[in-house]
């Protein structure tokens, strides 16, 4: 039988790897203990800040992320997930150093619209600064279709990129505020839903009121795309 251990490499940042654990827990159809995904979460914290790579600013975060593949290659996972949207700006070379399939977040984030009903079309897409430059989301979503578009220049320094700083700082309550209106900036700007395209925004949007249109918690979507790979290694 193929191994069918999933192995997490998180730590960027830790409470969003423990959503993460949480939600692929709560999300697997189990009655049991055994009938759970068997997972290794490789949590490390010191791996370098994706986006202050991405500006320049920082050192490369790859050696730290393959550090953590070869980490959950001698676990003896099947397969990696990774809860930070910013940190598959590596892929490539993530790829390039495991034989291990490593599962895409904008793949994930792409079946989690379909899934909820929304049609190629306007959608909206938070994330981190580095993100947003690399254009993770916006290649891979409008390659199915929807029209994406992003917080402005003013809306991440005033907004998203403060709102993720509290997640980190265990400020998640205070981080609401500031991650909603720039949620709802881009439903007003016509998106039929937003894609919470950083791992600390969903914990942050949670924080309080429900948004009044659809959004997509990459936390949640990740989970589910690794319970869909664990179930078809069991098949």
């Amino acid at each position: 039988m193929p191994d069918r251990i999933l192995g997490v490499l998180g730590g960027m940042g830790p409470l969003a790897s423990a959503e993460f654990m949480r939600q692929l827990t709560l999300l697997t159809p189990a009655a049991r203990d055994q009938d759970h995904v068997p997972a290794v979460l490789w949590s490390d914290p010191r791996v370098p800040d994706r986006t202050a790579a991405r500006q320049g600013t920082g050192p490369d975060p790859l050696l730290a992320l393959l550090r953590g593949i070869r980490g959950l290659e001698a676990a003896g996972c099947g397969a990696i997930a990774i809860p930070c949207n910013t940190a598959h700006g590596w892929i490539d070379g993530m790829r390039a150093a495991t034989a291990l399939p490593i599962l895409h977040i904008v793949d994930a984030a792409a079946e989690a619209l379909r899934a909820a009903g929304i049609p190629p079309g306007p959608i909206g897409v938070m994330g981190t600064a580095a993100t947003l430059a690399m254009g993770l989301f916006q290649d891979g979503l409008q390659a199915g279709g929807w029209e994406v578009s992003v917080p402005t220049e003013a809306e991440m320094a005033r907004l998203v990129t403060p709102g993720i700083a509290l997640v980190k700082a265990n400020r998640v309550a205070e981080s609401h505020a500031p991650l909603a209106e720039a949620a709802q900036a881009l439903a007003a700007r016509g998106a039929r839903a937003v894609v919470l395209g950083c791992t600390e925004i969903p914990l942050g949007i949670a924080a309080g009121p429900a948004q009044p249109f659809p959004v997509i918690d990459t936390i949640q979507a990740l989970a589910l795309a690794s319970i869909r790979w664990a179930q078809g290694e069991r098949g």
